[in-house]
């Protein structure tokens, strides 16, 4: 699967994904820290790239009518990276079958 991770997670949650076979990067990388909403989901769209976000705004987004892109919503609260990252490790099975199935919007909580 192909993932960016937005602004309110951290670059290391990129470097996981990735370490887990996964294409992924963060808006830092790809020079998208300081976008739009609109502009990071016109993006993340065109490139194929789940968008891996606490964002709720991105949500309307992608519930928009005529739109192709996917998206990640992590609900988990505020937690130190290695929750995080365990959170992570253990609902990605479900996440990626989710995806996999077809699922547009994706939570992760």
């Amino acid at each position: 699967m192909r993932f960016v991770v937005d602004n309110q997670l951290p670059p290391s949650l990129s470097r996981l994904l990735a370490e887990a076979g996964h294409d992924s990067v963060h808006v830092a990388m790809v020079g998208l820290d300081a976008a739009s909403d609109e502009a990071l989901w016109s993006w993340a769209t065109r490139e194929e790239r789940i968008v891996v976000s606490k964002d709720e705004d991105l949500f309307f987004l992608a519930n928009r009518g005529g739109n192709s892109g996917r998206r990640l919503w992590v609900r988990i609260g505020n937690c130190r990276r290695d929750a995080l990252h365990s959170a992570f490790e253990r609902g990605m099975p479900a996440v990626i079958s989710a995806f996999e199935s077809g699922q547009r919007i994706v939570e992760l909580a």
